[in-house]
């Protein structure tokens, strides 16, 4: 019979093994000390059948103990400890739990909407006579690909033009004109002075502390945005409204920002953006409006832009006043210009891009 490989235990810092040696000194519980004293030696570079006649155990078990150690660390000290494997059930009831698991449990005849891991246990249990632990339950999930989320909504493109309208922003995109540049242009706000919940990193059970009561007493402010896929840079301006005057006020400074070549302005369909002077101004400054399909405002690139700008300028943030509020997003925007690059690949290897596509939105 072969001699199993030797196992040995992974390298720790000087920290880890610190604390390796105090708790083989120090603890008062005999399981956590005779396991602490078998990865000690284990570190220490003695093979695992010298471990085993020291400690008088199985060599099987210092085994497990050391490479439940290489996986989770400390814990494996502990005296329920377990390697955690899988009890070994065969394909066909791991297809049977995770098909179960997908199902609506209302459409079981349950009295419920949802599973948690001990209803969904008791229904195997009591119906497909599979009887697994909770735990066993969530390892099988977790390798076939399912885990616990959140619902989402959708909407549905009444749009009759959705195809043509999605076909034609694409083609831009895949495409950049020969004869002018494509600039995806929408409103962000309102910007309000509040508060904002956010993350960042801060000392353990210290976190930053914002107020929690707050006046909306100085108003709301809108950002007109616009992002220039050629250049990859965006161009703002913030207003104290966002009707078409403010919308055509933008536009013109855009135009004179690129004053040579066709534009081709992709945005969504927003009522002040269909005002008959704004398309008059347009048609006589070579201006195309190119305008997104309804509930698809996902169509227009700038979105993910806007998400990037609320995570970075305004998340956690608790501004006092507009002048401030302001001065932070342009120091942003700034310094994403700084690090821009030319949009390109857009929705690339996505479902939007198949013939049979259906009008949905996320």
């Amino acid at each position: 019979m072969a001699r199993k490989p030797e196992i040995f235990l992974r390298q720790l810092d000087p920290d880890e093994a610190q604390k390796l040696v105090k708790i083989a000194r120090t603890t008062k519980d005999r399981v956590r000390l005779r396991r602490a004293g078998m990865a000690l030696s284990s570190l220490q570079g003695r093979s695992v059948p010298e471990i085993a006649v020291m400690f008088a155990a199985k060599e099987q078990t210092v085994r497990e103990l050391i490479k439940t150690f290489n996986d989770r660390g400390f814990a494996a000290l502990d005296p329920k400890a377990r390697r955690g494997s899988t009890p070994r059930i065969g394909p066909p009831v791991r297809e049977e739990i995770a098909r179960v698991a997908k199902c609506d449990p209302a459409r079981l005849g349950c009295p419920f909407t949802v599973w948690s891991l001990t209803k969904l246990r008791d229904y195997l249990a009591e119906h497909k006579y599979v009887r697994v632990s909770r735990e066993t339950i969530r390892l099988v999930l977790r390798k076939a690909g399912i885990s616990f989320q959140n619902t989402k909504t959708w909407k549905h493109s009444t749009d009759p033009e959705f195809a043509a309208k999605l076909a034609r922003i694409l083609t831009l995109y895949d495409q950049a004109p020969a004869d002018g540049r494509v600039i995806c242009v929408d409103e962000f706000g309102p910007l309000n002075l509040m508060p904002r919940p956010g993350k960042g990193w801060y000392p353990v059970s210290r976190p930053k502390r914002l107020r929690a009561t707050f006046h909306r007493s100085a108003g709301v402010r809108h950002m007109f945005a616009a992002l220039d896929l050629a250049s990859g840079e965006m161009f703002y301006r913030i207003r104290d409204r966002k009707r078409w005057i403010e919308f055509l006020d933008f536009l013109r400074q855009l135009r004179r920002r690129v004053p040579a070549g066709r534009l081709y302005v992709v945005l969504d369909n927003f009522s002040p953006h269909k005002k008959a002077q704004i398309r008059e101004w347009c048609q006589a400054n070579d201006v195309e409006l190119v305008f997104t399909p309804t509930n698809a405002s996902w169509t227009n690139w700038i979105e993910c832009e806007f998400t990037a700008l609320r995570y970075f300028a305004l998340n956690g943030s608790d501004y006092p006043d507009h002048k401030t509020q302001d001065a932070a997003i342009g120091k942003y925007v700034r310094w994403r210009n700084q690090h821009a690059k030319p949009k390109t690949r857009f929705a690339i290897g996505s479902k939007i891009r198949e013939p049979d596509y259906l009008p949905l939105s996320a």
